[in-house]
Parts: structure tokens; sequence; C-alpha cells
């Protein structure tokens, strides 16, 4: 770069600033910011309008369902049922079929498992959490076709896949989100306080650990874009750039604006009703709620004006 004298010199008693030699980004990168500004305040006073209205909830037809996962194609739900203790090994585990408005296709569609909690789809395979190994669900044959043992895991939690395929499982009891992909399974990341839900993005991990919202790069960059939630955060949905639906174990139910607000949904701590790893619905914008312990799935209408 040429030398050339910059901001400090002077001409005629005036201070010299060459433009030219500041790289063009630095415009664009402040108009960037300056509008990103912009719409998170607009996206802000939007999410101070989100409600719930509740739709139905299911017969008590489940055995304590962990987890609802909504499949566009099948036109179904998916419902995770542990059907015991939640750390037993008994096999009394099962995933049910629902159609979206809860009526049951199949409450037995897989069984064999043991106390399966998150899932996540990739393709025509239904990606289980159980316990100590993610299990892989064929969904044209509904039978397990595979069984993958997380080494050092004690109770794996939450799923999700990026649009490559790689599979992430949470342990809320190791504090690590592991990684499956070309049939190996690595650390992502570890020293978590109790990671739970899991939302792959296109470019970042969103992990829910004990009240706080992380965000993970893919450089490994970990950040936290929102805390203060009831430490029993546990599933995450994603309903707009930056805008997510959180559920919370003890009955919490937030609307999330990454870095700027969190407002309640509904609670039902009061009335002892659990609400697990929420399912969502991002056409009808409908929120499927387990309630684990009340052995049913409720189903919410979210409103946005």
């Amino acid at each position: 770069m040429n030398k050339k004298r910059l901001s400090g010199s002077k001409a005629n008693g005036r201070p010299l600033i060459f433009f030219n030699f500041l790289p063009q980004t630095y415009f664009m990168k402040k108009m960037i910011c300056s509008l990103a500004l912009v719409i998170a305040v607009f996206v802000s006073v939007r999410a101070q309008k989100a409600t719930v209205q509740k739709l139905w909830a299911t017969d008590t037809i489940l055995k304590v369902p962990e987890s609802v996962l909504v499949d566009e194609k099948e036109n179904c739900i998916w419902v995770s049922n542990i059907d015991g203790a939640s750390t037993a090994k008994d096999g009394k585990g099962s995933i049910s079929k629902l159609s979206k408005t809860g009526t049951p296709i199949n409450l037995e569609w897989a069984t064999g498992l043991n106390a399966p909690k998150g899932m996540a789809k990739y393709k025509q395979e239904l990606y289980v959490a159980d316990l100590t190994e993610l299990v892989v669900i064929d969904i044209k044959k509904a039978v397990i076709i595979k069984k993958i043992p997380i080494e050092g895991s004690v109770f794996l939690n939450d799923v999700t896949v990026n649009n490559k395929g790689a599979v992430f499982v949470s342990d809320s009891r190791t504090g690590k989100v592991h990684r499956y992909e070309n049939n190996i399974v690595t650390t992502e990341i570890e020293n978590l306080q109790g990671p739970n839900g899991l939302l792959s993005l296109d470019d970042q991990l969103l992990i829910l650990d004990k009240g706080s919202l992380l965000s993970l790069t893919a450089g490994g960059a970990i950040s936290k874009i929102m805390d203060g939630m009831d430490p029993s955060t546990d599933g995450i949905e994603k309903v707009a750039p930056n805008q997510y639906i959180v559920s919370c174990w003890n009955g919490i139910v937030y609307y999330v604006v990454a870095g700027a607000q969190k407002i309640t949904l509904f609670d039902t701590r009061t009335e002892k009703i659990n609400s697990a790893d929420i399912g969502y619905d991002a056409k009808n914008k409908i929120i499927y709620v387990p309630t684990f312990l009340k052995n049913s799935v409720v189903a919410y209408q979210l409103q946005i004006q």
C-alpha cells in the first residue's frame, strides 16, 4: 500500500481524509449494522404481540410423551413415548404416529426403545435420542435399522440434523453435544451446564443450555443470544429469522427474539402440566406440546400480529 498521509495530515489547515484508502466493505458493513439494528427493533415490536390459543388436546392415550416432531412429507406428527422412568433401559419405549389434528394413526408405530426423547428426520430416516444410543428408524418400513452407541453418554436428550446429514445429539448429564457423521461419532462441544434442545441452522447450531440459548458457529465460536429462561429449557423451534419458540419442561413456553427479548406464551406450572420437547407446524403456525406425565399432546395456534 502506498504510504500516503491519511487522516491527521493537513492542507490549508484542514485535515485530509483519503476515503479511497479505506476498504470498500467498511461502508457496507456500517450500513448492514445499521439495517440490522432497525430490523431487530421492528422484530422486537412484532414479538410483543405474539400470543397462543389452545386448539385441542388428545386423550391420555400416550405413554409419557417427551417429544413431538412434525413431518410434512408424511403429513403426521411423531411422538416419542418413554413409558416408564426417563433413565430406564427397559425396552418399553416407543414412537407413536398421529395425524396433525391429534387422531391416532398408530400408537405403537415403532417399539423396542428404552426411554426415547428428542427426534429429527433426514430423508427417510428418523433419528431418536435413546439414553446412550442414537437410534435410526426406517420411516417407510417402521423398523429400527441401527443403534449407534455414544461412548461415555448418560442421558441423550435431543437431536437435530443439518442440511448435509450430520446429526447432533445432546447429553444433558455429561454437558456435551455429540456429532454423528460418516459413521463416526465425535464431540462437537463440551463443558456445558445441561444441554438439551438443539436446532441446526445454515451456519450455526443453537443449543438450549439450562435457561440460556447459545449459538455455536461452524468455526467453533460460541455466544449467548438469550438467557434468564426457566432452567428446564427443553425444545426449540424456528418461527422466522432470529425468532424461536422455546419450551421448558416445567411448563413454560416462550417466544424468543434472539438478542432482544423473550415473552411467555403460556405457563402451566400451577396446573402441574409439563411442556417437554415441542413440535411446530410452520405452515399452519401450530405448536404441539407433549405433556409428559399427563400422557397427552396439546395443540396451540400461534398468533403474531
